[in-house]
């Protein structure tokens, strides 16, 4: 969120409901969070972190006011520094996906492995579609540049698609084990 706002707020002084409308129209709460509250904390902790600036307050009729700010120098070299390291420093993820896999065995049947890995498969087959055909509409003036998260993003859901359907094969062919432990195993009445 930090790194939008400032991108944002770098390329003309804005306000936060202004940063909000933005981030909607370029489509970047694909990738971000847009809960109302984390972007305001987040304005005031860069302001209070001296990376963005008010520079007037105003209110236009019964609106509520608005503050507008603008990209500090420290800003400015924060947002190339942290976009920097981001761009090239791999880093740990925790995908929720990850974790699940970690204890499927707690659906004890392999049918009940199988089905859920089948839904998730046909649910990114939806997504890749999806994307591709809203990618497929990008006006050709627009530079490839802008919509390469949207390219990174179809790779790994390729990338992803590609294991289920090969991990639900296994399954299906017994070649990727399943315990048959899991399958007798009852859960403690209470």
């Amino acid at each position: 969120m930090a790194l939008a706002v400032l991108q944002l707020v770098a390329e003309a002084p804005t306000h936060p409901y202004e940063i909000k409308q933005k981030m909607r129209e370029r489509g970047i709460d694909r990738a971000i969070s847009l809960k109302g509250a984390s972007l305001y904390d987040t304005v005031e902790r860069l302001a209070k972190d001296g990376l963005i600036e008010p520079i007037v307050t105003n209110r236009d009729g019964r609106r509520p006011e608005r503050t507008i700010y603008k990209i500090t120098q420290a800003g400015g070299d924060e947002l190339e520094s942290w976009l920097r390291r981001m761009l090239e420093e791999p880093s740990q993820e925790y995908p929720r996906f990850g974790a699940a896999l970690m204890f499927i065995g707690a659906l004890r049947r392999k049918d009940e492995a199988i089905k859920v890995l089948e839904r998730r498969a046909l649910a990114l087959e939806a997504e890749i579609a999806a994307v591709d055909a809203m990618i497929r509409t990008v006006p050709v003036e627009v530079p490839r540049l802008f919509v390469i998260e949207d390219e990174y993003v179809q790779a790994m859901r390729r990338a992803e698609l590609g294991w289920l359907r090969s991990t639900v094969a296994e399954l299906n062919a017994g070649s990727l084990e399943w315990p048959e432990m899991l399958e007798a195993f009852e859960w403690p009445m209470s």
